[in-house]
């Protein structure tokens, strides 16, 4: 008589399952007994590939964060690094919305996102930024990409026409917005992109740096 099959573990089905749970049921919604569970094993299997949930989160972090594109720095061009590093980054957050509160906290340890934020610094300061301004320019291109990625501006609003119309004349259309959700929350990521890019450059070309730094 064959003896049972018992599933085979790596670091990457156990990282990509997790995703798909967290994907599916939320950061909440995972848990290392879940898991095991959906991969056919105890949960004490599970620790000899990782030793907390904690850990395996940041496992999954850093796999998310490594679909960021920093190239574009590479050429010398730090506006042309900048737009791409957060289109890229605005993309890999929208593929897996729920993971985006444990990315928000910060780089921790991860070394995708170390890498790719020394990636950037290294291509700011390359390019005249005083170091401080090299971080915060970093810190606020952060806060432009989590911000579109936690919360959709357009689809915020009710289809009924009746709860604008009469009451805010400026905004007799906004019960349309839902359907136009996508298109607009993207083009209005776009327009905070240029926006924030083009004020660096007026900013690069009027402050005094060393007075600053």
């Amino acid at each position: 008589m064959p003896r049972p099959s018992i599933p085979i573990l790596s670091g990457d089905r156990i990282r990509k399952v997790a995703l798909d749970i967290i994907d599916r049921d939320g950061l909440d919604g995972l848990s290392m007994r879940k898991l095991a569970a959906e991969l056919g094993v105890r949960a004490p299997s599970l620790y000899g590939h990782v030793a907390t949930k904690d850990d395996l989160l940041h496992e999954i972090a850093s796999d998310v964060l490594e679909q960021v594109d920093v190239s574009g720095f590479e050429a010398g061009d730090w506006r042309r690094g900048l737009v791409e590093s957060a289109r890229s980054y605005r993309a890999a957050l929208s593929r897996h919305p729920n993971v985006v509160p444990f990315l928000a906290y910060g780089p921790a340890g991860r070394g995708a996102s170390l890498r790719r934020l020394d990636v950037m610094h290294g291509a700011l300061v390359d390019a005249g930024w005083p170091r401080r301004h090299a971080t915060m320019i970093a810190a606020s291109l952060m806060y432009l990409v989590f911000g579109a990625a936690l919360s959709t501006f357009s689809s915020g609003f009710s289809t009924d026409a009746s709860v604008y119309q009469g009451r805010y004349p400026h905004l007799d259309k906004a019960h349309l917005l839902p359907s136009v959700a996508e298109e607009l929350d993207r083009d209005s990521f776009e327009l905070a992109l240029t926006a924030f890019v083009d004020g660096l450059e007026l900013l690069r070309v009027t402050a005094d740096f060393q007075v600053r730094e």
